[in-house]
């Protein structure tokens, strides 16, 4: 097979659980950047949290793409270009919002430097025996600072990519139909982690990012490979030649995976790319 391009999850995916790419990984990607290889991260984070990843695989040297949003915009690393860019319309993100107010959510919206919330102090949720302080995680992962707005429905008057909601993961599995009810045959409602649910445009994800972009590039989804992890990941994991679900991927993804590789905390990316590509 001809690999034209990569296409890579960020958390739990390229990142370590310490939020690493290791030696191994970052080796691996560099070296098939060298052989030709078009390098992709696709995430459910903004673009502005994407930046670091790229500049530390070098992808702006070699063309890189950062699919973000889950699939909503797409950005060319060295020329800055928006290739794909598809929001939520102001009317649609308002409603959502209003919606949001009748759940026990974190609800987190973004433009430009800034990430907008209700309360900078009303911010952890419950995981796995611990709080975490979620909106402090979400704002350093996007580079974003803070800004309170008391009613997020009647501030939003821009389009936007995506509504993050976060909240208690067993609050969330019982509300989710719920939250999604209003939308479903209009936006795009998924969880892209146990305490994550978001909204997108009719139709976004990252397989729909993908093609719109990559086909008129002449890069043919027979020969791509992407990693994933999450629930976001199966339709990418499904669209690629070869798609390959991390150990620690949900058990929905690793149905839909041609293969299963070794965790991310295990190089898994790196066991794989080392038996495609040749230094």
């Amino acid at each position: 097979m001809t690999t034209q391009a990569i296409i890579l999850d960020i958390d739990g995916t390229l990142l370590n659980d310490d939020k690493k790419i290791s030696p191994e990984t970052k080796k691996a990607l560099i070296t098939a950047q060298q052989n030709g290889v078009k390098l992709i991260l696709a995430s459910g984070r903004p673009t502005t949290g994407m930046h670091l990843y790229a500049e530390q695989l070098e992808m702006e040297t070699y063309h890189g793409l950062l699919v973000s949003y889950n699939g909503a915009k797409v950005v060319d690393c060295q020329t800055k270009e928006e290739l794909f860019n598809q929001t939520l319309t102001i009317a649609e993100g308002k409603a959502v919002l209003e919606h949001m107010k009748q759940f026990e959510v974190k609800v987190m919206i973004d433009k430009d430097d800034y990430m907008y919330v209700n309360n900078v102090y009303d911010c952890y949720i419950p995981y796995k025996g611990e709080e975490i302080n979620i909106i402090q995680y979400e704002s350093r992962g996007g580079n974003f600072k803070l800004c309170e707005k008391e009613d997020l429905a009647a501030f939003l008057d821009y389009r936007i990519n995506k509504i993050l909601t976060a909240g208690d993961p067993d609050y969330m599995q019982k509300n989710y139909q719920a939250m999604m009810a209003p939308f479903k045959n209009t936006l795009n409602c998924v969880f892209t982690a146990d305490f994550y649910f978001e909204f997108t445009a009719k139709n976004i994800d990252k397989a729909k990012a993908l093609d719109t972009v990559l086909t008129p590039m002449g890069i043919h989804a027979e020969n791509i490979i992407a990693f994933g992890d999450g629930h976001n990941d199966i339709t990418m994991v499904k669209y690629a030649g070869t798609g390959i679900a991390m150990d620690n991927a949900v058990p929905e993804l690793k149905a839909v995976a041609n293969s299963i590789t070794l965790s991310n905390n295990k190089d898994g990316i790196a066991h794989v790319l080392n038996n495609f590509i040749k230094s």
